[in-house]
């Protein structure tokens, strides 16, 4: 059950902030990411707390003329969990579960965004992954589609989003690697491989979600479709796990080339069809840096 204390990074187990414990590799993260109705102008932000390292992170990212241009930042928490800044970047709770504002004012990209949902957030089946005995992740995710107002400025020009600028955001808090690497692995211990497909979509009038977790071995081990009309309560989606995705890759890569999700629904099945518009490195949001 999501409460509004979900949206503050207060939480010590993968529960819901109602359940407590404690653990190395507890993480708390906010992510959200934007676009013009017509693709044009992605952003995206992450902001991540690590309580036991006693470590924030945060990172904004935009393109603007088909440079991608970032912005990272890290301090000391200090154990204090409500402070949510980090160097110039600062995210403000104005309703939780509804309204978020993100402010940032670095050295040649400032911002002041404000994400306001389209319906109630989704929770996400909880994501647990062993590798061997050892817990490997084990956390739980809420994820919301929205509509963004504001401007971001790069090197001083400013941009005033588009009317029906759109995104996702998404919280996650839980278990997964962080910091440095398990010093002492276990006798069965291998390297963690699986393959994960997250994919919100913007509708006019309502939001879908669809993601998959699968082994190596292309065996879904967490996968579920849902959608939502504008203004959903927390009642108010159709979920279905039966819901696949085929994905065309550009030769000799990893990079999609697009793709068709199919779910079956009450009313037949629903087909979308997705073709690339832009390219997006996500190492500019600190994924996959060595540092």
């Amino acid at each position: 059950m999501l409460t509004k204390g979900d949206d503050y990074p207060l939480h010590q187990t993968a529960e819901p902030v109602a359940y407590a414990g404690t653990d190395r590799n507890f993480y708390d993260r906010y992510f959200f990411n934007g676009y013009n109705p017509d693709g044009s102008g992605f952003f995206a932000l992450a902001f991540g707390v690590y309580p036991h390292l006693d470590i924030a992170d945060a990172s904004f990212s935009c393109i603007r003329n088909g440079i991608q241009h970032n912005l990272h930042a890290s301090r000391e928490l200090g154990m204090e969990r409500m402070d949510l800044h980090v160097g110039p970047i600062r995210i403000e709770i104005v309703e939780p579960l509804q309204t978020v504002r993100i402010r940032i004012d670095g050295e040649g990209l400032a911002a002041d965004l404000t994400f306001t949902g389209r319906a109630f957030p989704i929770e996400e089946p909880r994501f647990t992954f062993r590798n061997g005995p050892r817990t490997f992740m084990d956390y739980t995710r809420m994820t919301q589609n929205g509509h963004y107002r504001g401007w971001i400025e790069v090197d001083g020009e400013r941009t005033e989003l588009a009317c029906g600028c759109a995104g996702t955001r998404d919280r996650s808090w839980g278990v997964r690697p962080i910091g440095a690497a398990d010093a002492q692995p276990h006798s069965a211990s291998r390297q963690p491989s699986f393959f994960w497909q997250w994919t919100p979509v913007n509708l006019e009038r309502r939001s879908l979600f669809f993601h998959v977790n699968a082994h190596r071995s292309g065996k879904p081990w967490n996968t579920r479709a849902a959608t939502a009309p504008d203004g959903a309560g927390h009642d108010g989606f159709y979920e279905t796990p039966c819901a696949a995705m085929k994905t065309r890759h550009c030769a000799g890569t990893r990079w999609p080339d697009g793709g068709t999700l199919v779910i079956d629904t009450d009313d037949g099945p629903l087909e979308i069809h997705f073709d690339p518009i832009q390219r997006f490195q996500m190492r500019g949001l600190g994924y996959t840096c060595p540092r």
